[in-house]
């Protein structure tokens, strides 16, 4: 068996791991137990107190030195049997004395332990080993120090069976031990003083003897009694069963009606729920049609084509997207610019008469051409209107722009008419500010 050792004080003591280690029953925590030795004759243990006479005669052999280990001995009980299979001490080893010395000895002194008893008692004492060294200085008091873990576990039996609690306890909850079966011991012994006064009492009271007559018309009245109190315990024992098995049918009843009410709140909450992702998606959709309001107002108010073909004057030349339309003596403007503002101006009276259709009293057809525009009339006849111009071609420019004009005309008295649809005041109403 292996041993650890802790030192204390410059002294190294072995450490079995297989003693056990005591701890309170009650709170769990480690115990540290002196003064044992001082109570060891006072348990009946006969193995107990002989390992503790061997190890206090090892012990002071140890302590003088291996020459008096030779000549010492424990005397075992004589009801245990010789163990066979123990060898004798070998002889003829250093530190012994001589050799008549040391068989002298070994008849004298000698050890007998059988190995399940010795394994079982806890005191067994060990044949010094060969080497030396700690061990067989320190094993006699392992022998002594087993004999105390014996007589600590007989202590904490025997205090196991006469208090009916666990052993050992820490001084803590010895205390709290204490207080309780103190106050038990109180209230036992005021129930004892309040039996005794009551026998007493009854003991004091006067004896009347009933005659045989009394006696049993007293029979006779509390068996009637008796009758009676049976026939009252049937009646309220149906009663109770009646009453038992309405509670049974209003429990049945308040089951179903708790289950109907846990129905009725999980159909609300699925409810609830439904109202809450309905009420969510309503104001999602609301707020996606003010969005949309909004746009279609903000679009509404725009004017793509006043962004498409921006309308203005340089001077004494009206403009459409900074083309100047038309030219003066003073001022000639090239025909390159001219022919691209007609062209302007052709493409924006198109695209208005193809979003708004208007009715034409003329039936004039507007080509846009980029700078080349032509504008065709009732008769499909084609004119030019687009620069430069000679004295040749001057008819049909100057038919082309009357056409264009035309076609102006009938285009605002169209815008004018749908303003008057539209309950607009007259003075708003759209109209040409040159005629």
């Amino acid at each position: 068996m292996k041993k650890e050792y802790i030192p204390d004080k410059g002294r190294s003591l072995p450490v079995d791991p297989n003693l056990p280690k005591w701890i309170c029953q009650n709170c769990h925590h480690s115990l540290c137990i002196v003064g044992v030795d001082s109570y060891v004759d006072k348990f009946p243990n006969d193995s107990s107190r002989s390992a503790m006479q061997g190890s206090s005669i090892h012990g002071a052999s140890s302590v003088l030195g291996s020459t008096r280990m030779d000549n010492s001995f424990v005397v075992l009980p004589k009801q245990k049997p010789l163990a066979p299979g123990i060898p004798p001490r070998p002889r003829g080893m250093p530190g012994q004395p001589d050799t008549g010395q040391a068989r002298k000895g070994m008849e004298e002194s000698f050890v007998v332990v059988d190995k399940s008893e010795s394994a079982s008692d806890g005191s067994g004492t060990q044949l010094p080993s060969s080497e030396g060294g700690p061990s067989s200085s320190l094993q006699p008091n392992n022998s002594g120090f087993h004999s105390t873990i014996t007589v600590l576990k007989n202590a904490f039996e025997i205090a196991t069976t006469q208090t009916q609690v666990e052993q050992p306890l820490c001084l803590e909850c010895m205390r709290v031990l204490s207080d309780k079966l103190d106050k038990e011991v109180e209230d036992v012994t005021r129930d004892i003083e309040a039996y005794e006064a009551c026998l007493q009492r009854l003991e004091g009271e006067p004896r009347d003897v009933l005659s045989e007559a009394d006696f049993r018309k007293e029979k006779l009245k509390i068996e009637e009694e008796e009758r009676k109190l049976e026939a009252a315990i049937e009646e309220i024992e149906k009663q109770n069963a009646a009453v038992n098995a309405e509670l049974k049918e209003l429990e049945q009843k308040s089951n179903r009606f708790k289950e109907l009410e846990e129905r009725y709140w999980q159909e609300f909450n699925n409810f609830q729920f439904q109202l809450i992702a309905h009420q969510e998606e309503r104001d999602a959709i609301l707020a996606k049609t003010e969005v949309s309001q909004a746009h279609l107002e903000l679009l509404k108010r725009t004017n793509v084509l006043n962004d498409a073909f921006p309308i203005w004057h340089d001077g004494e030349f009206g403009t459409i997207n900074n083309f100047r339309l038309g030219r003066l003596p003073k001022i000639p403007v090239e025909w390159d610019e001219i022919n691209a503002a007609w062209g302007q101006a052709c493409l924006l009276l198109h695209t208005m008469c193809q979003y708004f259709r208007p009715k034409f009293h003329y039936r004039i057809k507007i080509i846009p051409l980029g700078s080349y525009p032509r504008i065709m009339d009732s008769n499909n006849n084609t004119y030019e209107l687009f620069g430069p111009v000679n004295l040749f071609w001057s008819t049909r420019y100057d038919k082309a722009m009357t056409l264009f004009l035309t076609c102006l005309k009938d285009f605002a008295e169209f815008a004018n008419a749908k303003d008057l649809e539209n309950n607009i005041p007259p003075e708003k109403c759209f109209n040409l500010p040159y005629k």
